[in-house]
């Protein structure tokens, strides 16, 4: 087994195999993206086989091609492209949530009983919320408008409102918030 140093310990990993993929997803061969970029061949692939870490200024000019920073590729090469997460579960008020949150969206997978009433189920922050009726009949009332909602039905609004899910037959939900100040 090889020591790593602490320099190296210390320095992100990149997986840029990335560049591969959208240069694929745009029908591109190497030589076409190196003839746009002024980029090498040769550098093209040892990115994509990740054979080298790119300069910054090698990133600039492969992402102009895709209309993309290099801080987007440099990001899309360091962030893993799956993040696996275990469901929390917790009861509030008469409702059962499963809930999964990330740094941009918590999903909440809901079920209630007849006549349970929750006011804002979750704290929220500069959110929008999406709540989608999979089995049942939810009243939801905001500050200017009431709304039923049954199987199949969903709505979107601003979560920073003041706002009441009233359950008017036994149901199955879910909500999703999505942070306004997150990219999707």
């Amino acid at each position: 087994m090889s020591e790593v140093s602490i320099e190296e310990a210390a320095m992100p990993q990149f997986d840029f195999s990335v560049l591969r993929e959208i240069r694929k997803r745009s029908e591109m061969t190497l030589g076409e993206l190196s003839s746009r970029s002024g980029v090498s061949v040769a550098v093209i692939s040892k990115l994509e086989r990740n054979q080298t870490q790119a300069e910054v200024q090698t990133l600039y000019k492969i992402g102009r091609v895709f209309g993309m920073r290099a801080t987007d590729i440099l990001t899309l090469a360091e962030a893993p492209l799956a993040n696996k997460k275990e469901s929390e579960v917790y009861e509030s008020e008469g409702f059962l949530f499963r809930a999964v949150r990330y740094s941009n969206a918590n999903c909440l997978l809901g079920e209630a009983s007849e006549g349970s009433r929750i006011s804002k189920p979750e704290i929220h922050h500069d959110d929008y919320e999406i709540c989608w009726v999979l089995k049942g009949r939810i009243r939801l009332t905001l500050p200017s408008e009431t709304q039923e909602l049954g199987p199949g039905q969903s709505i979107q609004f601003d979560a920073i409102q003041e706002h009441v899910y009233e359950v008017l037959e036994d149901c199955q939900f879910i909500i999703v918030h999505i942070r306004k100040d997150k990219r999707f």
